[in-house]
């Protein structure tokens, strides 16, 4: 069972969370939310264990239509960014509010932009794309994600502060049409840039919250330089342009890791 300590870790972690907020809100929703949540992780990284090549799709596909469908299109949550506005302007704790908390502002303390690779459901669809290596360099583009975050800020401030009406309609039919939106530029850039995660690098507003936190990430690929031969294969399959030889937390676009084990998977020496 050693081998699995990761998992069953991470599965601890999900269901402390699912316990803890049903007992506190005293519904039974969250028992089950964060319990499949974690399930999904956990079973994700076991089949990453035993070399399962599409451990973390499963996982991604999992958690991502569960949120996409369950969650936006049935429940009608906005689990946006204009969802988690909302509530917070609401002042209630609940849906997006308490799944920003988890996944994107506390979350991250832990796993860092585990979010992006294992539960986006923009990302789920990107990441079937033909340029999974990106082709081409960085672009210096990515103050486009502030312009993202301000925008969805100011859009739920102004239908608060003009006293719209029917917010919760509203705020789904937000849902509809910015995953939409989502969906459509995250497929244009990842053609014109030849990188399927370029929305995630320049337009997804979330990765303001995600950012910042991830920096400290206790759950993070290092290298194990005694093994590591220098042939550059780890930088040259990852999907954000990290350099996993650095093993400093200011490393070249550290915050950017999505955990995606690309590099752990494709080195020769096993070195990471």
């Amino acid at each position: 069972m050693k081998k699995y300590a990761v998992p069953i870790a991470l599965f601890a972690a999900f269901e402390a969370v699912a316990i803890t907020l049903w007992l506190t809100k005293g519904n039974p929703f969250y028992l089950f939310n964060f319990t499949y949540i974690g399930a999904s992780v956990a079973l994700g990284a076991a089949l990453f264990i035993q070399g399962n090549k599409n451990a973390r799709r499963v996982t991604q596909l999992l958690v991502g239509l569960y949120m996409l469908v369950y969650l936006g299109l049935i429940s009608r949550e906005n689990m946006q960014i204009e969802g988690f506005w909302y509530y917070l302007f609401t002042g209630v704790f609940e849906a997006a509010t308490i799944h920003y908390a988890v996944a994107k502002i506390f979350g991250p303390l832990l796993f860092g932009r585990g979010w992006c690779g294992y539960a986006c459901w923009t990302a789920m669809v990107l990441d079937f794309l033909p340029y999974k290596v990106p082709e081409q360099p960085r672009k210096q583009i990515g103050w486009i994600r502030y312009v993202t975050f301000v925008a969805s800020l100011v859009f739920v401030a102004a239908l608060f502060l003009a006293h719209v009406g029917n917010l919760e309609r509203i705020m789904f039919w937000a849902f509809i049409v910015g995953n939409i939106a989502y969906y459509a530029v995250g497929i244009a850039l990842a053609y014109a840039f030849k990188d399927n995660r370029a929305f995630c690098k320049y337009i997804c507003p979330i990765t303001v919250f995600l950012k910042p936190m991830s920096y400290f990430a206790r759950i993070r690929v290092t290298c194990d330089h005694s093994k590591c031969i220098e042939c550059g294969k780890c930088r040259r399959v990852c999907p954000m342009d990290v350099d996993m030889l650095d093993d400093a937390r200011s490393r070249k676009n550290g915050t950017e890791c999505i955990l995606c084990m690309e590099c752990v998977r494709n080195c020769p020496k096993k070195a990471l």
